[in-house]
């Protein structure tokens, strides 16, 4: 791979075992991070109030979430290799302030047009930052140990970040107003750029072509597929503009991998994803992203709409989930990890996963938070846990310094992509149980004690069937990921010193 004439240096990583600062470094990404998982549901809880101040209808509300997405998901793939390209400080800096800034204009906004707009913005800057903090991680923490301790850390703040933006988005839209869940991102956006700035080294930039043929396709493919799938979600299967665009972009990602083979220099080389670890990662993140919404999004229907909870209540109702998932995560992660692989912390967490789903299909209309929600959501928490910390590793493991941006970015379109169809399907599969139950049970109008058992119903069915992806996502990452432990970094022996190279001027 072709650089600019310069001369590599290796210096000493101030970031070397044992030095606080690389901890610091951890401690600046998960802030970071923090406001892309944040804004992924925080929103969410706000938007009745925002169409309330705004006064735009009830079909448009839903391109206030659509429009995150689909900058973010579209964008993904090539905001990793520009960050492999123009250096993981400059992306994580320029991504950090392009955030910040999204979120005053959308907090500010007096228009849907604006808060649109804003929001759009949010998702590109967090297409920037997502791959950037997982690539930072990945050069940062060299030493296996701390590596699993690390990266234990950073799963636990990807996992919770949707879990905690239904907290603050419940508390600040009942506390204060719709704006602070946007402008609340600018306390996490002062303490990442700031410590972003003063922390992190300069790495040395590649002087690659950017695969343009490739860069077209991927993004034309992922906005067509994460298209199609919010149309699913709100819409049908059946309308054009689902399966419509649907078809174009898997027929678009199809050439793209096509291309990949062809091209000289690749955007996402095929070396990356061909990987059985990485594969058996990215397949991890896709299904975790899929199932987990049978557990966040439904629940917290379930808990409003059946249960009676106000926003706030349901939101912290899912604290024991964010609470079991940081266990796991940063137990498995330093504990397990180094020294058995990602293979049985994915698949056993997959398992346990599927079991704290099963759990959940014993709810009824007037279920009990201790007797019946409390057990499996702590148990499908800790099996996230341990899935996060085993596949973020596993997805930047044994990647040169150049590609440490694109496979950060397979990593977080699994889980985007992922999202996306869990939304799409299960949404599907609820609304289609609820209205069988209606049909089988219900002569004439149906009361709303039995609009409520049908409903129920229908989060029954999607527990079941988020048990059964997670349990098939078990088998396919079991007969993919090796065994042992992962490989050390290419630059670096395991448990030893990290070197990082500076360019000198020739």
């Amino acid at each position: 791979m072709a650089r600019r004439s310069a001369a590599p240096v290796a210096v000493p990583s101030s970031e070397a075992p044992g030095d606080s600062r690389r901890w610091l470094i951890l401690a600046v990404v998960c802030s970071a991070y923090l406001m892309v998982g944040l804004d992924l549901t925080v929103m969410n809880i706000a938007l009745p109030s925002a169409q309330r101040a705004l006064g735009f209808t009830t079909a448009d509300r839903q391109w206030i979430v659509t429009a995150y997405a689909l900058a973010f998901g579209s964008l993904l793939l090539f905001c990793g290799r520009l960050a492999d390209r123009i250096g993981h400080k400059e992306s994580f800096l320029a991504g950090v302030a392009g955030f910040a800034v999204a979120s005053t204009v959308g907090g500010a906004s007096n228009s849907f047009a604006m808060l649109v707009t804003a929001r759009a913005c949010q998702g590109a800057f967090a297409a920037l930052l997502a791959p950037t903090c997982l690539a930072l991680l990945a050069t940062t923490f060299t030493a296996s140990k701390e590596r699993g301790k690390a990266f234990g850390i950073f799963s636990s703040v990807a996992g919770g970040g949707t879990a905690l933006g239904l907290i603050i988005g419940g508390a600040l839209t009942s506390g204060l107003t719709w704006r602070w869940c946007l402008y609340v991102n600018l306390i996490f956006a002062v303490i990442a750029f700031t410590g972003g700035q003063r922390l992190l080294r300069r790495q040395p930039k590649m002087g690659t072509k950017m695969d343009v043929p490739g860069v077209i396709l991927v993004l034309g493919g992922m906005f067509c597929v994460v298209y199609g799938f919010a149309n699913a979600a709100s819409h049908s299967w059946h309308t054009p503009w689902t399966w419509g665009f649907l078809t174009v972009g898997v027929v678009l990602l199809i050439a793209f991998a096509f291309w990949q083979t062809r091209s000289e220099q690749p955007l996402l080389p095929p070396r990356i994803v061909l990987d059985r670890n990485r594969g058996g990662a990215y397949v991890a993140v896709l299904v975790l992203g899929t199932g987990m919404f049978g557990v966040m999004l439904f629940l917290v229907y379930y808990m409003q709409n059946v249960l009676g909870y106000s926003a706030v209540i349901s939101g912290a109702s899912l604290l024991p989930l964010f609470v079991f998932m940081t266990l796991g995560a940063a137990g498995g992660g330093a504990k397990l990890l180094p020294r058995y692989g990602p293979k049985p912390l994915i698949s056993v967490g997959l398992l346990i996963g599927a079991g704290g789903m099963v759990w959940l299909t014993g709810i009824g209309a007037h279920s009990g938070y201790a007797a019946d929600l409390l057990g499996p959501l702590s148990l499908v928490g800790f099996g996230i846990g341990l899935i996060f910390a085993a596949a973020l590793s596993a997805a930047t493991a044994g990647v040169p310094l150049e590609d440490a941006g694109i496979a950060s970015a397979c990593a977080s379109t699994g889980q985007q992509i992922g999202g996306a169809i869990g939304i799409a399907l299960l949404n599907s599969i609820a609304a289609a149980a609820t209205v069988s139950w209606v049909g089988s049970h219900v002569h004439g109008t149906p009361s709303p004690e039995q609009l409520g058992l049908a409903s129920v119903h229908g989060y029954i069915t999607v527990f079941w069937w988020s048990a059964a992806i997670f349990a098939v996502g078990a088998v396919v990452t079991g007969l993919l990921l090796r065994n042992g432990p992962l490989p050390a970094a290419p630059d670096a022996p395991a448990d030893k010193p990290s070197m990082q190279t500076e360019t000198q001027p020739t």
